[in-house]
């Protein structure tokens, strides 16, 4: 198996196939049910198959998809999500979050005439050649004008721009910290400005890729709550509730150089997931989310943190509360966490060792329950583990 979905680096306890899915319900191949804490990598926001958002894509599924031009639902849509979006002046629509960050960085070069882009060191962007964390096949060439950077380090920043020159076209960064294998970090106000500042007396594009934290941190931009607002936002995963559909919008700035880039993809314009995310936007708006994520991550978070006291065991949980990330200390081979990971899954909990995971609107507090019930005795396993040595 190829991809982020593929398990050739997880325990053996996890299954590679799944049949079926409810709410925040996930059952695999084999009949197996689980609490799902992935939510299919994040785009299951409202939960797995949500009546009105599938109510909503059959309905269109009965007049058409994939046409030989869009569809009129891709004008309602785009009129929705820009009044959605603060900073937003137009959007287009893609299908992967790699799509979004790629025309992202296209349209901020034809806009500027410049190349240099700043990208943060280990920041997950997509699986282009220019963003992929991987080098298998992949030439220098096609990462010869991305400039590395410290995460939330402004004089990192600086001095990344210093060596960008004349030539900054723009800086890519995300909401927050939230790159696998190593804690995440809460959304910073004072680096989200400096990233502003700095763009603004470069006359640079500040790129803000919400694909995985758009969203589940406020509806609207992720920033926005900072009195800062992106030039051009990649938008993915939760857009249409598990329907393929990613997005980039943009203010007035970059609308000239997005109607120069050519963009597009046989089913870029398929009009299903667009009536999709019609609906999960009118869910989003009618019962936000978030505070029932927050709720739900505080009660999980107080109860991993007790049961690895309960059990001697040390740990870190990093990051917004809604996206939850677990790793044990002085395990760099990921042993302790790996075990950890491999018991709760094999007790019906479906969690990650290295990853962050996900909440959705879906989870109950029993759900939240569910999942500490079988990682009490997956902690305990790791404790006995460390005694054995």
């Amino acid at each position: 198996m190829y991809g982020h979905q593929s398990v050739r680096q997880l325990p053996d306890a996890y299954p590679q196939f799944f049949s079926r899915a409810e709410g925040c319900r996930l059952w695999d191949a084999d009949g197996n049910e689980y609490v799902d804490l992935m939510c299919a990598y994040g785009p299951m926001l409202l939960g797995y198959r949500h009546p009105k958002v599938e109510a909503a894509a059959a309905e269109q599924a009965g007049r058409a998809d994939t046409l030989t031009g869009p569809s009129e639902i891709m004008v309602q849509l785009a009129e929705r999500f820009v009044g959605v979006i603060d900073a937003a002046a137009w959007a287009l629509f893609c299908k992967n979050g790699t799509d979004a960050t790629s025309a992202a960085l296209a349209i901020a070069r034809a806009a500027t005439g410049r190349r240099k882009v700043l990208v943060a060191e280990g920041t997950y962007h997509g699986a282009a050649p220019w963003c992929t964390p991987f080098d298998t096949g992949i030439v220098e060439e096609a990462r010869a004008h991305l400039v590395p950077f410290e995460y939330g380090d402004l004089e990192s920043l600086e001095e990344a721009a210093r060596r960008a020159g004349d030539d900054l076209a723009g800086v890519i960064v995300s909401p927050f910290k939230h790159d696998a294998v190593t804690d995440q970090t809460e959304p910073d106000p004072g680096f989200a400005r400096g990233v502003r500042a700095l763009c603004d007396e470069r006359e640079a594009f500040l790129i803000l890729d919400e694909v995985r934290a758009g969203f589940r941190l406020a509806f609207g931009g992720s920033w926005t709550a900072f009195g800062v607002e992106p030039d051009l936002a990649a938008w993915g995963k939760c857009l249409a509730n598990g329907h393929a559909l990613s997005a980039l919008t943009g203010n007035e700035r970059g609308r000239k150089a997005a109607q120069r880039v050519f963009l597009t993809g046989s089913f870029w314009f398929q009009a299903i997931p667009m009536a999709a995310a019609l609906a999960t936007l009118d869910e989003l708006e009618r019962q936000p989310p978030v505070p029932h994520l927050e709720t739900l991550g505080r009660r999980l978070r107080a109860g991993w943190a007790a049961q690895a006291e309960e059990h001697g065991l040390a740990i870190r949980q990093t990051g917004p509360v809604q996206m939850p990330l677990l790793l044990f200390d002085d395990d760099a081979k990921l042993e302790k966490g790996y075990r950890w990971a491999a018991e709760a899954v094999e007790r019906g909990a479906y969690v990650h060792a290295w990853h962050n995971m996900f909440l959705s609107a879906a989870h109950t507090e029993a759900d939240v329950d569910r999942v500490l019930e079988a990682t009490r005795p997956a902690f305990a396993a790791v404790a006995e583990q460390g005694a054995r040595g």
